[in-house]
């Protein structure tokens, strides 16, 4: 199907299954349990951005700037006047449409991003100037080609090494490269006084998040946490300081439920951390259905949640070129993404993630097509039997035919770490 032969009336059928689909999920994650007043805000930007199609909240004279991945430095698009929109979608229905241009076994993620440049029908989208897509694997690779026919793109080199200062070079050239860029793009220049109050910007965010997982930890649970994921899902699609003002009153919210011990779990429910591909709103199928089958999503260690905003820039050196290694160092050595060649730093996240979320079992989430996650399943197995934890490997796409077959599995899984505990307290 070539572009100019989507219909107006494709157009508005994609539209109404889009919306209808997000709806209803949005709906079946404020019905977990009671949504707190001040993450409302998060779950009505993504109402705005994929029910209602409406743009991100930004001042007119503002242009947005769209990326396809966590290892783009938002930093340097504040920096340079823009916002930042993060267009890596779960939607179903812009995957059905993104399966006619791309191969069939591709990764349903790059497909949805396809889908979603061909149909021209979602305004965060559409009104994005620019993307930067990261070069990190295959499919991400082949969509900075493909995408560049309906966007303007620029690709960015993401070295496979990270452990020497020679790999963190290699991507602060990538860095200095995509400034001019931006800056014609804006037409704002990037100083290093905007650098710094961008860095300062999100390092605040950084903050509240991290104030934040002090209360996810908690058990009994003191929210949702399909809901929490839902408030880093917001985080694509908000500026940067709103999402920092919000959560600093969620953040308040949990003071106020802890002191009042009022929690939406009970003490002996299983704890769930889930790991893997990416899960992109309206697509939050699994962690729905690990809580509505009894569990609790305790944690995650995905893209799209908090490992997207986890670690803040350290600046040692003030200076430009200071800030510019600094933002080339956390994008990269810290990142426990499986792209690069070493990636045991992942591992070791996973299980300091578990000892401090009191972590009773784990599900792998693979993206049908996604390789890189997929390869490393066997590494995680390794490690979870050294820990007794137990660790399933869940297979999904974005479509809902396999929702009941994944409730038998998640359901099963469930009842084996009831099992285990109550062994172990035997």
């Amino acid at each position: 199907m070539e572009p100019n032969e989507i219909s107006k009336r494709q157009r508005e059928l994609f539209v109404r299954k889009s919306a209808r689909v997000a709806a209803s999920y949005l709906k079946r994650a404020k019905a977990l349990s009671k949504v707190p007043d001040a993450a409302m805000p998060f779950f009505d930007v993504l109402e705005k951005i994929y029910i209602k199609m409406e743009d991100i909240p930004k001042a007119k004279d503002k242009k947005s700037v769209g990326t396809l991945c966590v290892m783009v430095p938002t930093e340097l698009i504040y920096a340079a006047g823009a916002v930042p929109v993060r267009l890596c979608s779960g939607s179903y229905t812009a995957y059905s449409i993104g399966d006619d241009y791309i191969p069939r076994d591709a990764c349903p993620l790059v497909k949805a991003v396809m889908g979603l440049g061909e149909m021209k029908t979602l305004p965060v989208f559409d009104n994005c100037s620019l993307l930067v897509a990261p070069v990190t694997c295959d499919c991400k690779k082949k969509l900075a080609g493909a995408i560049g026919s309906v966007k303007n793109t620029v690709p960015l080199h993401i070295s496979p090494l990270k452990k020497d200062d020679a790999d963190t070079e290699v991507f602060l050239k990538e860095l200095y490269r995509l400034i001019p860029i931006l800056e014609k793009e804006t037409g704002v220049q990037i100083t290093a006084r905007s650098l710094a109050e961008a860095v300062n910007m999100v390092g605040n965010a950084q903050y509240e998040l991290s104030e934040f997982l002090t209360y996810r930890k908690h058990d009994p649970a003191l929210t949702s946490g399909t809901q929490v994921l839902l408030i880093m899902n917001a985080y694509s699609y908000m500026p940067v300081d709103l999402w920092a003002a919000q959560m600093h009153k969620l953040n308040q919210e949990m003071e106020s439920r802890l002191k009042q011990k009022d929690f939406v779990s009970r003490k002996n429910q299983p704890r769930i951390l889930v790991t893997g591909s990416p899960i992109a709103f309206p697509n939050i199928k699994i962690p729905l259905l690990i809580e509505e089958m009894g569990g609790v999503f305790a944690a995650d260690e995905t893209c799209m949640g908090e490992r997207g905003i986890y670690d803040p820039v350290s600046v040692i050196d003030p200076s430009f070129d200071g800030m510019m290694r600094a933002l080339a160092s956390r994008y990269t050595k810290p990142c426990t993404c499986p792209v690069f060649v070493d990636n045991s730093q992942r591992i070791y996240r996973i299980r300091q993630m578990i000892k401090e979320h009191k972590i009773q079992g784990v599900i792998y989430h693979v993206l049908r097509g996604c390789l890189v996650y997929d390869y490393e399943y066997q590494l995680m197995e390794e490690a979870m039997g050294e820990m007794d934890i137990p660790i399933i490997r869940v297979e999904s796409d974005y479509n809902e035919e396999d929702v009941e077959q994944l409730r038998i599995r998640i359901e099963a899984f469930i009842e084996l770490i009831k099992l285990k505990e109550l062994k172990r307290e035997a």
